[in-house]
């Protein structure tokens, strides 16, 4: 039995989840609109290795179904030219989630994304973000949320070359994570299957790798 949030979060951000097993391709007028960051997410997928979920924007519903039903062993790597996008990237990694962050010490600070210094990434939020700076000022690393909707909130993070190895990434994961939940939501992360320096974040973060995997077309 999944946490209401987690079940919420997923019937909204793909626009259903299933009761049944096995892989539901299912319409979704998300997939045709701007997401957060004001660019299309035109294919979204969460599989618990049990049930699955893959949301593309109601007019492509039939080609990607017939797709599944031609070549099931292509469907990824088609999935881009299949949703209309064959310029964008096909994401594929965990689909993590916690209701217990790691214990970590905080480490940032949340300021403006219109604050100066700040890469160019984190200036893409409309809300403040989770900072870490040295004692000249200068950025070292941050941490910022993704709200998809009410129930589910990814986190992003990014430290820069010359701070890494400190351990600033995992504690502000945690960090961002705690706020999350006091929002009443659930907090995730996705990553890519081969970025092994996320993937120890997110452990070390109390992010587990549940055998969950979400794949889908995002753009470069």
């Amino acid at each position: 039995m999944l946490d209401r949030r987690l079940q919420l979060h997923l019937a909204s951000w793909l626009g259903q989840w299933p009761v049944r097993p096995g892989l539901h391709v299912v319409a979704s007028h998300r997939r045709a609109v701007p997401a957060w960051d004001g660019r299309l997410r035109p294919a979204l997928a969460a599989d618990t290795g049990q049930s699955a979920v893959l949301s593309v924007a109601p007019d492509r519903v039939a080609a990607i179904r017939a797709l599944i039903e031609r070549a099931p062993q292509r469907m990824l790597a088609a999935l881009p030219e299949t949703v209309g996008h064959p310029a964008f990237c096909l994401h594929d990694g965990p689909f993590r989630w916690t209701f217990s962050p790691a214990p970590l010490p905080d480490v940032g600070e949340w300021t403006p994304s219109s604050a100066p210094g700040l890469p160019p990434w984190l200036r893409l939020f409309d809300r403040p973000v989770l900072v870490v700076r040295d004692a000249d000022g200068t950025y070292l690393a941050g941490a910022a949320i993704k709200r998809h909707d009410a129930y589910g909130h990814e986190l992003a993070v990014g430290t820069v070359a010359a701070a890494r190895g400190r351990g600033l990434a995992r504690r502000l994961v945690a960090q961002a994570a705690r706020r999350v939940l006091d929002e009443g939501a659930v907090p995730t992360y996705l990553h890519e299957e081969d970025n092994h320096a996320s993937a120890r974040v997110a452990e070390a973060a109390g992010f587990p790798d549940r055998g969950w995997r979400a794949y889908g077309v995002y753009p470069r």
